[in-house]
């Protein structure tokens, strides 16, 4: 398995550092609803967890909320509510959202408001060690802020292939800031009237936003991770800062053994995002097209490739939804999700399924839908050997060929992708109708009333539902 990693930009063999797999994903500031931006990072990497773990993996993962912020401070302000209240109201709809979504919850969700004794000894080791200064209180101000000096790691800019100096040219420090250097970043900022505190050896304040990714990876994955992932607009400065203070503290390099960025959702030409307004909220998307269909939307695209919103992409990925939905419908050899007998040594493909001696055989489409996802996550071409077995399925069908394990195969590998191709409610709610009005034209059949049944049969037809008979008797399906 290869992934392409954001600090080489080279394409590099998977190797974890130990029998688990410690992957951090940066989370939401809760201040707003999610939208399908969100949904495309959180899909990727729930998407990459899960490949790992069907490989034989064992992954820890964890994810943080960043429940203290400026934009969190002033949308509480405005709706005359307090920080905490607003930033629970929306983990609460995170949590909805990704449920609704099929992502599998992290092992760890830490807050940034909770673990500020981890920060703060975090931030007392880099001034410890030379890296980090405390400046004066501003005028009018007793608590003091406290700044990493970016010009004592030399390797400054190597995620982001930034020069120091270039930065420096361009930045400048704002009134009051007491910065040594304008590229300096903030690990603790002093308290200002009217918001939230927490005391500390430099005064009352409150944690700067890089800090507490590495005081989170520190404390629940250790010195060194083997996969940080997150949105490509974190890389600088986020990311970047993250490195610079994490290996200033521990002393190891590198921090994070491989970088994996997503590329944003676009709407028309500008990133979809909260400070805009020209966001999909992600529960207004899956009530409209389903989560499979928003799930297809993302996978349809490299992780790495700008994603397009449009209405017509959703629609079309609902459409193909239904395809793989009727590829496994009822029929001979309908199957549930199945996986391999017996897990496969980590980093090794799984046995294949036994197929029938008369049956399909999935197993070539099988192998092309692991060496697509062995290649930096090829979900396009994962996704298209799960159209190609489909397809092929269904011709199997049409020649009363076993489809049992094809299916099973189907199943298995959608489940990798977080696909659960369930019928919608409306489809389980209307078929015990389309049931009876089967069982009624098999009684017009056997009473010779052709006709009439196939009168049925066309009504049915009129309203989207296809009849096929088989071996085992009759079996409907949606007209994708």
């Amino acid at each position: 398995m290869k992934l392409v990693n954001t600090l080489t930009r080279q394409e590099e063999e998977f190797v974890p550092l130990g029998d688990t797999v410690r992957m951090y994903v940066c989370g939401v500031t809760p201040y707003d609803e999610n939208h399908i931006g969100h949904a495309m990072s959180y899909v990727v990497f729930d998407v990459l967890r899960r490949y790992l773990e069907y490989r034989g993996y064992r992954v820890r993962h964890v994810q943080n909320f960043t429940d203290i912020d400026d934009r969190i401070i002033a949308r509480a302000a405005r709706l005359g509510i307090d920080e905490a209240e607003l930033a629970q109201r929306y983990i609460d709809r995170y949590f909805e959202d990704m449920r609704a979504l099929n992502i599998l919850p992290a092992h760890e969700y830490p807050r940034a408001t909770q673990e500020i004794p981890e920060m703060i000894r975090l931030i007392e080791g880099l001034i410890e060690k030379g890296y980090a200064y405390v400046a004066p209180p501003a005028a009018g101000s007793e608590h003091g802020d406290v700044y990493y000096r970016v010009e004592r790691k030399s390797d400054y800019g190597k995620l982001s292939r930034r020069n120091l100096d270039d930065m420096v040219a361009g930045a400048r420090v704002e009134p009051g800031e007491g910065k040594e250097n304008p590229m300096d970043f903030a690990l603790w900022k002093g308290a200002k009237p009217g918001e939230p505190a927490w005391e500390s050896p430099w005064g009352l304040g409150r944690p700067g936003w890089h800090i507490e990714c590495s005081a989170m990876s520190l404390k629940y994955l250790g010195e060194q991770i083997d996969i940080h992932g997150g949105g490509e607009d974190l890389i600088f400065p986020h990311h970047e800062n993250e490195i610079a203070q994490t290996e200033a503290f521990t002393g190891q390099e590198p921090f994070v053994r491989y970088w994996l960025h997503n590329a944003w959702v676009r709407v028309g030409e500008e990133k979809m995002s909260k400070s805009l307004g020209n966001f999909v909220p992600v529960g207004e998307a899956v009530r409209r097209w389903g989560a499979d269909a928003v799930r297809l939307f993302v996978l349809t695209s490299h992780y790495r490739s700008p994603l397009t919103y449009s209405e017509e992409a959703l629609d079309a990925a609902k459409r193909g939804v239904e395809r793989l939905r009727t590829s496994l419908a009822g029929g001979p050899g309908a199957a549930p999700v199945v996986g391999p007998s017996d897990p496969a040594p980590a980093g090794e493909a799984p046995a294949a399924l036994p197929v029938r001696q008369a049956g399909l055989d999935a197993s070539p489409l099988r192998e092309r839908f692991i060496e697509g996802m062995d290649r930096d996550l090829n979900t396009p071409q994962a996704v298209a050997a799960l159209f190609d077995l489909a397809r092929e399925i269904n011709r199997a069908r049409e020649e009363r060929q076993d489809t049992a394990g094809a299916q099973g195969t189907l199943s298995e590998l959608a489940n990798v992708l977080g696909l659960t191709l369930a019928e919608e409610e409306e489809s389980l709610a209307v078929a015990p109708f389309i049931q009876l009005l089967i069982d009624v034209r098999e009684d017009l059949r056997q009473a010779k009333r052709y006709d009439l049944a196939d009168s049925v049969r066309s009504r049915l037809g009129e309203l989207g539902i296809a009849l096929e008979d088989t071996p085992q008797g009759t079996v409907w399906r949606r007209r994708a």
